[in-house]
């Protein structure tokens, strides 16, 4: 039971982190004014370091989502969402280091 909550945590926390990024990267393509494409995008925050800036904007509504679970007293949930940000920092460290 735990280690399902856990996982149902884990789960959406990895998924509303993609969509946050994704989210991230077309504000900035449309707000470039260059005309970027969703790639290119991609590609010039890489060449310019700031990929990792990118996944911490997109880590941001899982904040929303961990304070309603501890809300609702599912601390478990709540974990697979905590643990779904050390994923993202494991990630950021990696595109900044890797």
């Amino acid at each position: 039971m735990i280690k399902k909550e856990i996982t149902v945590g884990l789960t959406i926390g990895l998924l509303i982190n993609c969509l946050g990024f994704i989210v991230c990267i077309l504000i900035f393509s449309t707000l470039s004014g260059k005309g970027y494409t969703f790639a290119e995008t991609i590609e010039a925050s890489a060449k310019n370091d700031s990929l990792g800036s990118l996944i911490a904007l997109g880590a941001l509504p899982n904040l929303i989502f961990f304070f309603y679970f501890l809300r609702k007293n599912n601390i478990y949930k709540a974990r697979g969402i905590l643990l779904a940000c050390l994923i993202s920092a494991v990630c950021i460290a990696i595109s900044k280091f890797g």
